[in-house]
C-alpha cells in the first residue's frame, strides 16, 4: 500500500532533504574568482550553520538511533523524521524507492571474506524479512531490500548472532574495507593481509571516534600482487610491499569517484603491517579535525586535502600528530592488469583450487545464497566477494572441481558464460535507488545480450562495461572501458526521457585513468548501436593483446564518434582543469 497521508514529519523530512542537496550537489561556478581575500579557518559556529548533517549529528549521534528503534516503530514509519531516517544510515540503511516504509540494508563484509553460516544467515534473513532477493556490491558487500522498520530489530539480532554487522555501512563513517578476495590462497601474493584487514575492520567497524567523519571515508588493504582491489579509488590504501626484507604497504591518499574523480596519491612512505591501524587512523583523524572539510559536504571527501595540501602535506599532518618522521619509500610501477579470479585456479595450499563464478548483474537470490553456503561448507570452504560483483567458492578439493561446477550451476551460477558478463557491472539503480534516474542493471543485462548477439566470446574478453543511474559512480563508471551514468534528455517534443553520458579512456591497472565522457545525453534507444559500433571498430583495429582502455586512448575523439555514430561532446573547462 503507497502511503499518501505523510504528516507533519514528512514535510520536515522534504525540508530537510532539500537542505542536504543543497550543500552536497550544488555545483561550483567554473567562473568564480579564485583571487579572493584570505579567509579566517573555519570555526564550529560556521560548520553548523551551513552544514545540515553535522546539525544532525550535534544534537545526536547516529550510531544511537538503533536504540530508538522500538520508539519509531510504535510511533510508525510516516511520523519518523527524516533527520532520524538519515541517522538510520549508520546502520547500514537507505530508503528503497519509492519512500513507502521499506529500506535498503547493506552488510559490511571485511575484503568479502564469508563463511558457509556467515552466508547461509544473510540469505535467510532477506527471506524471512525481505522478498527474498540479495545483490552484491562493488565495495564486496551484500545489499538486501525490502526490510520493513518494524522488523529491523530482528534483522540485526540475526544478523548479528552469526558475527554479521552493518555498523557504519553507510553515513560518515568507515565503510567497509576492501581487500583481494583471494587473500590467503593466492600463491603470488607478498604476503596474507588477512590479519590486517580483519585488525583494521575490528577497529573502525562501529567505533564512536570514527563514526563522525566528515563524509563517507574508503580503505582498502591488499598485499595482492596485481593490485585486483582498486586502491587507485580509495580515500586510503594500504599497498602490499616488501622492502628490504619487511612486509609493510605503501600508502596512497586521495583517490574516489562519485562526481569529481580522482586517483590516489602516493604518500612516499613505506609502514610495516604492525603499524597498520596507528596509520590508517592518524591520518583519518588529521582530516576530520579540519573543519575546513565540514563546511560543505561539496568538499568534504579526503580527496579534496589531498588537492588542497597534496599527498606530501599529509604526510607531514600525519609525522607530526604521529611525533615521528615516517620511512621513505617509493612503490614500483605495476605492470600487470588488475585479475578477475573468474574460473578455476590452483591455490597456494597442495590439492586445493578455488573456483570464481560470475554473477550477471550482481543478482543473488536469498534461496542461492543458502545454497552455496551448503555447496562451500560441504566442501570444507568458504565464500569470497569480488568487486566486480561476483563471488567465489574456496578450498575445492581438486577431485570435486567438476561436480562443484555442476552443482553451482544447478544452483543458477554457471561458469560457461561469455567472461562479459563477469566483467561487467551496473550499480542498485532502478528499482531500488532514489538517486537513480535511468535504468542501471537491466539496461547493462540488455547491452550485454546484443553484443553477444554481434560478437563471439573470444572477441568480448577482456571488455569491461560499468553503468551507473547517477553521479555517485557505485559502479565506477569512470574507470570502466566503457563507462556509463545516467541522465535524462528532452525529445523533439520536450518529453524528458532516459538518456546516458558515455566514458571511455577510464582504468585501473599500469596506466590508471580517469574517463572522459565523450558523448553526453545519448537516448537510451541509441545506446546499443553506439556501442557495437565503439566495440566493432576496436575490434577491427586492435593491437595484439590490446585492451578497449589502450585503443580508445590512440584514437582520437572524431574517430570514435564515427564509429559511435555520435558527435563527441566537448571537453568542459573543469574536466580540462582537474585532467
Amino acid at each position: 500500500m503507497v502511503l499518501t497521508n505523510w504528516g507533519p514529519a514528512a514535510t520536515e523530512r522534504h525540508r530537510f532533504v532539500a537542505a542536504v542537496q543543497l550543500t552536497t550537489t550544488q555545483p561550483l561556478s567554473p567562473h568564480m574568482s579564485t583571487q579572493s581575500a584570505p579567509k579566517p579557518p573555519p570555526d564550529w559556529d560556521l560548520v553548523l550553520k551551513r552544514n545540515p548533517v553535522e546539525r544532525l549529528k550535534r544534537e545526536k549521534a547516529p550510531l544511537l538511533i538503533r536504540d530508538e528503534l522500538p520508539a519509531l516503530i510504535a510511533a510508525g514509519y510516516e511520523s519518523v523524521a527524516e533527520e532520524d531516517v538519515v541517522r538510520l544510515q549508520w546502520w547500514g540503511l537507505y530508503h528503497d524507492k519509492p519512500k513507502i516504509g521499506t529500506f535498503m540494508l547493506r552488510v559490511k563484509i571485511p575484503a568479502g571474506q564469508l563463511t558457509p553460516a556467515e552466508l547461509r544467515t544473510i540469505g535467510e534473513v532477506s527471506n524471512k524479512y525481505g522478498k527474498g532477493d540479495g545483490e552484491l556490491s562493488t565495495r564486496q558487500c551484500i545489499q538486501l531490500h525490502y526490510l520493513h522498520l518494524s522488523e529491523l530489530p530482528n534483522v540485526f539480532t540475526d544478523l548479528e548472532v552469526s558475527g554479521i554487522t552493518t555498523a557504519g555501512g553507510c553515513g560518515d563513517t568507515v565503510r567497509n574495507i576492501t581487500g583481494c578476495p583471494v587473500q590467503g590462497l593466492a600463491a603470488d601474493e607478498l604476503f596474507d593481509a588477512t590479519p590486517i584487514v580483519q585488525s583494521a575492520s575490528d577497529t573502525f567497524y562501529g567505533n564512536p571516534d570514527y563514526a563522525n567523519l566528515p563524509r563517507k571515508h574508503k580503505y582498502s588493504i591488499s598485499a595482492c600482487a596485481d593490485r585486483c582491489n582498486a586502491p587507485e579509488i580509495n580515500c586510503i590504501s594500504l599497498i602490499g610491499t616488501v622492502h628490504e626484507g619487511r612486509e609493510g604497504f605503501a600508502v596512497h591518499v586521495g583517490g574516489g569517484l562519485s562526481s569529481v574523480p580522482r586517483i590516489a596519491r602516493d604518500m612516499g612512505v613505506f609502514i610495516p603491517k604492525e603499524e597498520s591501524n596507528e596509520i590508517l587512523g592518524t591520518i583519518t583523524t588529521v582530516w576530520a579535525e579540519d573543519l575546513k572539510y565540514r563546511v560543505s559536504r561539496v568538499k568534504a571527501r579526503l580527496k579534496f586535502m589531498v588537492d588542497d595540501i597534496g599527498a606530501e602535506g599529509i604526510r607531514e599532518r600525519v609525522e607530526a600528530k604521529l611525533g615521528r618522521t615516517l620511512e621513505n619509500y617509493t612503490l614500483p610501477a605495476i605492470t600487470v592488469e588488475p585479475g578477475h579470479h573468474l574460473g578455476v585456479h590452483p591455490q597456494k595450499q597442495e590439492g586445493l583450487s578455488y573456483i570464481g563464478v560470475p554473477v550477471h548483474l550482481g543478482l543473488i537470490s536469498g534461496d542461492q545464497m543458502i545454497a552455496v553456503a551448503a555447496l562451500a561448507e560441504r566442501l570444507g570452504g568458504e565464500i569470497r566477494l569480488t568487486r566486480q560483483q561476483n563471488f567465489i567458492v574456496t578450498n575445492v578439493p581438486n577431485g570435486e572441481i567438476d561436480s562443484a561446477i555442476a552443482e553451482l550451476e544447478e544452483i543458477g551460477f554457471s561458469l560457461d558464460l561469455n567472461p562479459l558478463r563477469g566483467n561487467s557491472i551496473a550499480c542498485t539503480g532502478e528499482p531500488h535507488c532514489n538517486f537513480s534516474v535511468a535504468e542501471t542493471k537491466t539496461r547493462l543485462g540488455r547491452l550485454i545480450e546484443g553484443l553477444e548477439a554481434t560478437f563471439s566470446r573470444e572477441d568480448l574478453a577482456g571488455l569491461r562495461l560499468h553503468l551507473d543511474g547517477c553521479p555517485h559512480a557505485c559502479a565506477q563508471h569512470w574507470v570502466g572501458d566503457i563507462g556509463f551514468q545516467g541522465t535524462t534528455v528532452r525529445d523533439e517534443g520536450g518529453v524528458r526521457k532516459q538518456g546516458y553520458d558515455i566514458f571511455v579512456r577510464g582504468g585501473l591497472g599500469p596506466d590508471a585513468q580517469i574517463g572522459r565522457a565523450l558523448f553526453r545525453r545519448v537516448p537510451t534507444e541509441e545506446l546499443d548501436t553506439a556501442v557495437q559500433g565503439l566495440v566493432t571498430g576496436w575490434i577491427a583495429a586492435r593491437n595484439q593483446g590490446e585492451t578497449f582502455a589502450a585503443f580508445a586512448r590512440r584514437t582520437d575523439d572524431d574517430e570514435l564518434g564515427r564509429l559511435a555514430g555520435l558527435e563527441p561532446a566537448k571537453a568542459r573547462q573543469r574536466e580540462e582543469t582537474e585532467e
